[in-house]
């Protein structure tokens, strides 16, 4: 049980550390996208689905300005024999995103990373704004 748990302490203080620089990284400075990925990831973002890290990094870069606000954030190990090799957290994140011009729209975030040597590095990431019930059911 104390292994456990020291593994959720370690996912909450990475996944703090982790979404400062990745949020940093997408609203300031996207042509540094492509370090936080694995060359292999994935990336699904409001059913669109990209592979590989400098694919990733185009789509990123030809999305509208950003300004992320993050207002909620959970971490957890994953703990499958899977991956018992290395540490790996599936991180989940929620907020406000504004693009440019637009109005600023809810949004959820989840991230699967793992460790590669001393980096934390995304397998999959999978972005959704949310739409109100209101304009769902008037569409």
């Amino acid at each position: 049980m104390e292994d456990l748990k020291s593994k959720i302490d370690e996912a909450c203080r990475t996944a703090e550390q982790f979404t400062k620089l990745y949020y940093e990284s997408l609203d300031k400075r996207r042509y540094h996208i492509a370090r936080l990925y694995l060359d292999t990831a994935q990336l699904i973002w409001n059913g669109n689905g990209v592979e590989g890290k400098d694919e990733i990094q185009k789509f990123w870069i030809n999305l509208p300005v950003s300004h992320h606000n993050i207002t909620s954030l959970d971490a957890q190990p994953v703990t499958s024999p899977a991956v018992e090799e290395q540490l790996t957290f599936l991180v989940k994140v929620g907020g406000q995103v504004k693009y440019s011009d637009k109005a600023a729209k809810p949004f959820n975030q989840v991230f699967l990373v793992t460790a590669t040597g001393d980096k934390w590095k995304i397998v999959s990431d999978c972005f959704r704004t949310q739409e109100s019930l209101e304009n769902v059911t008037n569409s």
